[in-house]
């Protein structure tokens, strides 16, 4: 008689008992619990950053689900610009239609409503936290080693960490979210499939990184950590670990076909415009690349704070444009530490390969997930970013929660230290979902910690002058207006031909009614860029208040009529252009234009007792009493006091 043998494994089905299944389900709701209880202040929060570009001013998002076959046929950033040519603001462009197709549907069920994009982004960041835990309570037992406990604290340390704010609390970075989820789920079903033997879950697997790939390209780096986990944690051969790869390498392959019939498979070269090229210095008026040692120094810095931010992520911020990253060199120390410090990752990760040390798994992740977003694989357009850390980060998470669980024998120090490092980090990142709120109190908590950023300052003294545009206290308006220009004066300072900035400065001098700075300063924007549209469609709005004030407060008619004729070339249809030509040229004893400028007024607005009246005494001007007599009549057929007025 055989004897049956017991299965051994992680789900009931295996041997697991149904007290060990209620323990999982507990593991499991309170990382989900927790996840809501982080973010949970984010869902009042309103769109923020590049939310516009992917959501509420994209052309095919708002079109909702008759939206979507744009997503899918164009650069991620044509739905915002419109027009061919500048989506393709950043090298190779950006091809990343999953989550704007999210965002079409939630626009089709929704509408403009921030909170469902910030409740959606919260529950998919709670099931990464899921997925984490899940992987690895999966890994084989090792000597000593409880890998449920292990990767509950791995979870709640990736959860709480603050550098995931700016992925989470902003709606657009689903990108990243999808783009992980995507990932682990890929790996989990190759799991399932070696331990199932059935051939659905590397159809599912293929399928989650292909989506994963759709969301973001850097889901790519996964296919270097699968076959590494399978190694380490489930003890498969090299060969099986490869092999068992080739179904998320097939999704990779599909997005890569899809996105080169899309975009092409030309990458281009890095754009000549600092606010999409760091490695760019001026030299003698004009932006040249960095040289190659300033490139690699600077690529350097940046890679030694990455990991300052995961040890101690503070100040925060969105903005690490230039120069907030200056040109580094190798004659700073800092950079030195920070080859330094990886030199020392890279040999302390090669020797632990032989031992399958969760040290060399943790810094092989790090390395592997980092090298996408890192510059030196290809230029991303930024020094860097928080969220480029969003995927990196579990590599740190499980580390630190590997070696102080198993290498402290006291278990109350080792809850105490791992509870305190959460603490830390939950107060930080709840605290940190603050600064997410709107764009302005973004770009104006940031300006604190970015100061050397052209962008930042830019950003800030947009949303100052947007503000004051509103702000009825007269004093608070010029204070808001006024460090708005010095914000735009520093930005420029940084980055000399910084057309948004000149845009910016005139706006705010055009809201504090100084006319002519503000006309100067259209000029220049226009000088770095003839085609600005803003720049052109503002400059013309300056010309018709210049038109105004030198016919109504200077009396100098030939110069009103100048300033209107040139605001009419962009505003032809201006009502309040083309009335004051009239009266301009009117008042210059020019009636017959008078008239014909009258006439165009009231072809624009044709139910205004107004325009009746002007052009009923235009041609009362000239003698022509019937026709004149006809549209002042008009005119108090609409309003019975419009003569009155």
């Amino acid at each position: 008689m055989s004897k049956k043998l017991h299965k051994t494994g992680n789900s009931k089905k295996k041997g697991v008992t149904s007290s060990q299944q209620s323990s999982l389900w507990i593991w499991r709701s309170a990382i989900l619990v927790f996840a809501a209880l982080l973010y949970a202040n984010t869902l009042t929060h309103d769109y923020t950053q590049d939310d516009a570009i992917v959501i509420y001013d994209n052309m095919f998002t708002t079109d909702g689900i008759s939206g979507i076959p744009g997503l899918l046929a164009k650069d991620t950033f044509y739905g915002f610009f419109k027009e061919e040519g500048k989506a393709n603001l950043v090298s190779g462009g950006r091809y990343r239609p999953l989550t704007p197709v999210m965002f079409a549907v939630g626009w089709q069920l929704f509408g403009k409503n921030p909170f469902w994009g910030h409740l959606f982004n919260l529950l998919f960041y709670g099931c990464i936290g899921l997925l984490i835990f899940e992987l690895i309570r999966r890994f084989k037992k090792r000597k000593g080693t409880d890998w449920t406990i292990i990767a509950f604290i791995t979870a709640m340390i990736f959860l709480a960490h603050p550098v995931h704010t700016e992925v989470v609390a902003n709606i657009k970075g689903r990108d990243e979210i999808m783009t992980l989820l995507g990932s682990l789920l890929s790996l989990l079903a190759v799991w399932k499939a070696l331990d199932t033997k059935k051939g659905v879950w590397y159809l599912v697997s293929a399928i989650c990184m292909f989506l994963a790939c759709m969301s973001k390209e850097n889901a790519v780096t996964y296919i270097a950590i699968i076959p590494l986990t399978l190694w380490y944690f489930k003890e498969e051969s090299i060969g099986n670990s490869i092999m068992a790869t080739l179904a998320p390498l097939v999704g990779v392959i599909s997005f890569i076909a899809i996105r080169t019939a899309v975009l092409g498979f030309e990458f281009g070269d890095a754009p000549n415009e600092l606010m999409n090229n760091p490695f760019l210095k001026l030299v003698n008026g004009s932006y040249v690349p960095f040289s190659t040692g300033e490139w690699a120094a600077t690529i350097m810095f940046t890679l030694g704070k990455y990991v300052q931010l995961l040890f101690f992520p503070h100040p925060l911020t969105h903005d690490y444009y230039p120069r907030h990253i200056e040109v580094m060199s190798f004659g700073d120390i800092s950079v030195w530490l920070s080859v330094l410090m990886y030199v020392i990752l890279a040999i302390v990760a090669a020797i632990g390969l032989r031992k399958k040390s969760v040290m060399s798994y943790g810094i092989l992740y790090f390395l592997l997930t980092l090298s996408i977003v890192s510059n030196i694989v290809f230029p991303i357009g930024t020094n860097m970013s928080e969220r480029f850390l969003f995927m990196p980060s579990i590599g740190f998470s499980f580390v630190i929660a590997y070696y102080i669980f198993t290498k402290l024998s006291n278990k109350k120090l080792v809850y105490g230290i791992l509870g305190f490092i959460v603490l830390l980090f939950s107060i930080k990142a709840i605290h940190r979902n603050g600064a997410w709120k709107n764009d302005f109190t973004l770009f104006n908590t940031d300006k604190h910690v970015s100061k050397n950023s052209a962008k930042i300052n830019n950003a800030a003294a947009g949303s100052l002058s947007t503000a004051a545009f509103n702000e009825t206290d007269p004093v608070k308006k010029k204070s808001m207006l006024q460090e708005a220009i010095e914000r735009c004066d520093k930005a420029i300072s940084i980055h000399p031909n910084y057309k948004n900035a000149y845009l910016i400065k005139a706006n705010a001098y055009h809201y504090l009614d100084n006319f002519k700075e503000a006309e100067k300063h259209y000029d220049m924007a226009l000088r770095i860029d003839p085609g600005f549209k803003s720049a052109i469609t503002n400059s013309a709005i300056n010309y018709r208040a210049l038109g105004r004030r030198y016919g109504e407060v200077d009396q100098n008619l030939p110069k009103a009529i100048e300033y209107l004729k040139k605001a009419a070339i962009e505003l032809p249809d201006d009502y309040e252009v083309i009335r004051l030509l009239g009266t301009a040229t009117g008042f210059s004893g020019l009636h017959d234009e008078s008239i014909k400028y009258f006439t165009k007024a009231l072809e624009i607005e044709p139910q205004l007792a107004g325009a009746y009246v002007n052009l009923g005494k235009a041609y009362m001007n000239v003698g022509n009493t019937d026709q004149g007599n006809f549209y002042l009549n008009k005119a108090l057929e609409i309003d019975p006091n419009a003569l009155s007025k």
